[in-house]
């Protein structure tokens, strides 16, 4: 794969970025693609290591060695289908996947992986760019009618399977705009939304019809930053009757709260009330009382992706400061690798948001918030250790005498999500839960305890990655196609 001696000629190259001070000053995106030569010359990198663990690492089993071997071979029509036979929005991961498949990359072990995320970004704008990505609407159709309920990255996968099976889809969105946490959960300037918008031209020229603004059964004020505006709401008895099988694709939408003294102070805001608020402003809405960061200090409380996308948001506000506290001990700057390959390491990731400006701390507990005149004006927080008990387990222990405040006049939570909103959809069909309060389904046949009703992505997940909605999504269409017909041609 790729040319036998490209991993000892070669060294990785990363993608290159825009400045600071000219991203800073706009919400586009600021990563530059690999060039033709460039991206050829990364792929020559691929070894022919026998075993490629990257397919195993990668959610969708990308086939990476062979896409690497084309795009160093200087086929990139050959590369764009098989980047497209396990991945339907190989633009979207190629953007926002952390690449676990680098990680598993044998030449990992002992030097620097292969650039596979950036080659996959190449060859995915370069199939747009060339008008090599068209519809692909079926050749028959089934007359089976299949609701797609939510339109993130697992309902749009699973839609298009479905759709290209010859099976008439129609996705439901509560709100406004189709995308789910792509549209309303990651900021532009890490993925524009006009990737969106072209793959779901796509999918209707394929035959997918979506209803936004549609609420399956009613939420009223259960879920975190939703638009509300001019919301119809569909009873969950209707969507039984009008369609032969429905999947359940929505998001894992209770984000974790943090119920500490001050907790009520005007100025604390879950992160999923001021990240999709910034996406609808440069959407072109006009909204009021939009949550800003300009000239204020802030503290975001979680040192995960949604973290780092408020710092990125807030510094292009215009923040006075940002702050970041993590409850997790520091990780350290490097894995080691003989241990942790060629799974996920624990090592200190730092993003272009975090080299944009922000001050990072670790092992860090909030206590309380203070204000003044009903609005937050510092946190107090203390230093923890964590230390194995007597089970075996590690538990959070307070550093005495180490409590210290910061300045804070807006607090964004970024502490994860919780599990599914259960009011609504959840409730009124009244498929079963699994421990965690997800929807539950297995990954054989995605099937929830109601029959003709299936569920995937981080509904029956939990929270994940982007990748791995998109695999639920398809292996969830492979087997409501085999519900619906008694057999299937989908790929699982």
């Amino acid at each position: 794969m790729g040319k036998p001696t490209g991993f000892m000629e070669q060294e990785r190259v990363n993608e290159s970025s825009l400045p600071v001070e000219n991203r800073l000053k706009n919400y586009n995106e600021f990563v530059v693609t690999h060039s033709d030569d460039e991206a050829s010359r990364q792929g020559s990198r691929c070894m022919d290591c026998g075993i490629p663990f990257c397919q195993n690492g990668c959610p969708v089993n990308n086939i990476i060695p062979d896409w690497n071997d084309l795009v160093y071979r200087n086929n990139w029509k050959l590369a764009l289908q098989t980047l497209h036979s396990t991945n339907n929005f190989p633009e979207f991961t190629g953007r926002i996947c952390p690449a676990p498949c680098e990680a598993s990359c044998t030449l990992n072990i002992n030097d620097s992986a292969v650039a596979i995320k950036s080659i996959e970004h190449a060859i995915v704008d370069k199939g747009w760019k060339e008008g090599w990505i068209k519809p692909q609407a079926p050749v028959t159709k089934t007359q089976k009618r299949v609701a797609v309920v939510g339109s993130g990255p697992a309902g749009l996968a699973c839609a298009q399977q479905l759709a290209r099976a010859g099976h008439d889809v129609t996705v439901f969105e509560k709100n406004d705009r189709v995308g789910g946490l792509l549209r309303y959960g990651i900021p532009d300037f890490k993925m524009e939304k006009s990737h969106i918008d072209r793959r779901v031209e796509q999918m209707r020229a394929e035959g997918v019809e979506f209803r936004t603004s549609v609420c399956v059964g009613n939420l009223g004020d259960n879920i975190v930053g939703v638009n509300n505006l001019s919301q119809t709401v569909l009873s969950h008895e209707e969507l039984l009757q009008d369609f032969d099988a429905i999947a359940l694709t929505g998001g894992s939408e209770i984000p974790r709260d943090l119920p500490v003294p001050g907790r009520d102070l005007e100025g604390i805001h879950f992160a999923m009330e001021f990240l999709p608020q910034q996406n609808r402003v440069v959407a072109g809405d006009s909204l009021d009382n939009q949550i800003l960061a300009t000239g204020k200090h802030v503290v975001v409380i979680g040192g995960g992706d949604t973290g780092s996308d408020c710092v990125g948001t807030s510094n292009r506000h215009g923040a006075e400061s940002v702050t970041q506290f993590e409850l997790m001990p520091m990780p350290p700057e490097e894995e080691d690798r003989p241990i942790t390959w060629p799974d996920w390491p624990i090592k200190l990731r730092t993003s272009s948001s975090h080299e944009e400006g922000c001050s990072r701390d670790w092992s860090v507990t909030t206590k309380r918030f203070e204000g003044e005149n009903g609005r937050v004006t510092k946190l107090i927080a203390a230093r923890v250790e964590w230390k194995r008990g007597d089970g075996g387990r590690m538990q959070m222990v307070e550093v005495p005498n180490s409590e210290f405040e910061v300045r804070a006049d807006l607090v964004l939570f970024a502490m994860g999500f919780v599990n599914p909103v259960h009011v609504g959809i959840v409730e009124s069909l009244g498929v079963g839960l699994d421990g965690r309060g997800n929807v539950n389904a297995n990954t054989e046949d995605y099937k929830t305890s109601v029959d003709k009703i299936f569920a995937a992505g981080d509904m029956r997940r939990g929270q994940s990655l982007v990748v791995w909605a998109i695999r639920e999504g398809r292996q969830c269409a492979r087997s409501i196609d085999e519900f619906l017909m008694g057999k299937t041609e989908l790929p699982r």
